[in-house]
């Protein structure tokens, strides 16, 4: 049976999400300067991502996310894999993020007297198979019969492999989400969807994110709508913007607060930055259910979030 971020809720009350895959990679020893990012990660040292899925699950995350984000077809093929090899390293995504939930819950969490996590099976947007930064702008110049044969497969691959749910993050265009949408309901899948965002009310591409969570709220498969990868001092605003309008639960994993330059494809964070855990409490009392980190957060943070939502940390 697969788990739903229902049945967590009930058990934990909130939700805490992992972090960064990239960030937890490098601080591995992972070279991830290439078009597939994080995804180069399982052709060369698999292992390596099993062992960030476990860092994750010891320090407090309810949820871990593939290595999925940027593992596409195309990209795969391009790199000089067959398209049987390409789909045989989507499907690994997800066997390692298993694999790491059961020998963690062995080892300690079933213990620990932990809930047993979700496995979230990560679809980026199209905008990262691009690797130009276009999963924070949008507006991509295809068509829409494009776009789905472009997800359509990958998808597929993902929700066979036997995750929990699909966690299509850092979509910056409306009408991406709502073809996703669609997508997974075709599927009979689960998924949260959240959104890249530039502003206090807007996703990436200029949408109103009200206008999106009212969109999306009434699609079966859709069991939260957040943001992701985002700069964290904007996302208590669009928390509220979202709850307005949608009665399901709010996710949310921004960035650490520090700034992605495209260009150099390197972040840097700006002075006066405040810690993660508190940007999380705000999020919390803002009324977010579900909390993690996206890019340049780390286990340290994802252990702060949960000292925050918690009142306390089992994780060390």
């Amino acid at each position: 049976m697969r788990r739903t971020i229902g049945q967590v809720l009930e058990e934990t009350k909130i939700m805490v999400i992992d972090g960064a895959m990239s960030t937890a990679l490098e601080e591995l020893g992972c070279d991830l300067n290439d078009a597939l990012w994080s995804a180069k990660v399982l052709i060369e040292s698999p292992e390596k991502i099993k062992e960030v899925h476990k860092n994750y699950f010891a320090a407090g995350a309810d949820c871990s996310i593939s290595a999925s984000y940027q593992a596409t077809i195309p990209g795969f093929i391009k790199r000089g894999f067959t398209e049987a090899e390409a789909e045989s390293l989507i499907v690994r995504s997800v066997e390692l993020l298993k694999e790491a939930r059961e020998e963690w819950w062995e080892e300690s969490g079933k213990a620990a007297g932990r809930a047993y996590p979700i496995t979230a099976c990560a679809v980026g947007p199209y905008g990262a198979y691009l690797a130009d930064g276009s999963e924070y702008k949008g507006n991509y110049g295809i068509s829409k019969e494009e776009l789905r044969a472009f997800h359509k497969r990958r998808m597929e691959l993902l929700w066979n492999a036997g995750g929990d749910l699909l966690a299509i993050e850092t979509i910056p265009s409306m009408e991406e989400a709502i073809l996703l949408a669609e997508m997974v309901e075709e599927m009979d899948a689960a998924c949260w969807i959240t959104f890249s965002c530039k502003s206090e009310t807007e996703i990436c591409e200029g949408q109103k994110i009200a206008d999106c969570a009212k969109a999306l709220a009434d699609f079966k498969g859709v069991q939260a709508i957040g943001i992701n990868c985002t700069a964290p001092h904007l996302v208590a605003s669009l928390i509220g913007e979202i709850k307005s309008v949608c009665d399901l639960p709010v996710i949310v994993y921004p960035n650490s607060g520090a700034e992605y330059d495209p260009t150099t494809k390197t972040w840097s964070i700006p002075e006066g930055c405040k810690p993660y855990g508190e940007f999380a409490k705000d999020w919390k009392e803002a009324g977010a259910e579900l909390i993690g980190g996206c890019c340049c957060t780390n286990a340290k943070n994802i252990c702060e979030v949960h000292h925050v939502l918690r009142d306390g940390c089992d994780c060390h």
